[in-house]
């Protein structure tokens, strides 16, 4: 369903926000985040829901992964596209002693690829 240079455009939008979260960097985060896309865990049991401007305020508090000299483990398990214009990503990716499994939902507009929702669980790993 999708051409190859769909699948080629969303891995590098996926390029870009695993160095958004590698170098806590917001801006580039928003360079690949709609706007008003959601962002959701309940690993703990609750809801954390979070817009976009409250997610970048967590990632510019966070120190940095690259700045401790943590190793980079991240990783495109699988891109799926619902049509033209839909996909699903499922990632995995570490944080200090969290690993994370996203599931990332990306829709094109205006030709750009953009992710719209995140949802994703962690597990201690330290």
């Amino acid at each position: 369903m999708a051409i190859s240079g769909d699948f080629q455009d969303v891995a590098a939008v996926l390029a870009v926000y695993f160095d958004g979260l590698h170098f806590a960097d917001s801006k580039r985060l928003a360079q690949v985040f709609h706007p008003q896309a959601q962002y959701v865990c309940v690993t703990d049991g609750t809801l954390l829901f979070r817009d976009m401007a409250t997610y970048f305020l967590v990632v510019d508090a966070r120190i940095s992964p690259a700045s401790k000299g943590e190793v980079r483990r991240d990783e495109i398990v699988s891109i799926e596209f619902a049509g033209p214009v839909t996909a699903r990503a499922m990632l995995h990716c570490t944080i200090g002693d969290r690993f994370f499994t996203d599931f990332l939902t990306l829709i094109k507009l205006d030709g750009r690829w953009l992710i719209i929702s995140k949802v994703f669980h962690y597990v201690e790993e330290g």
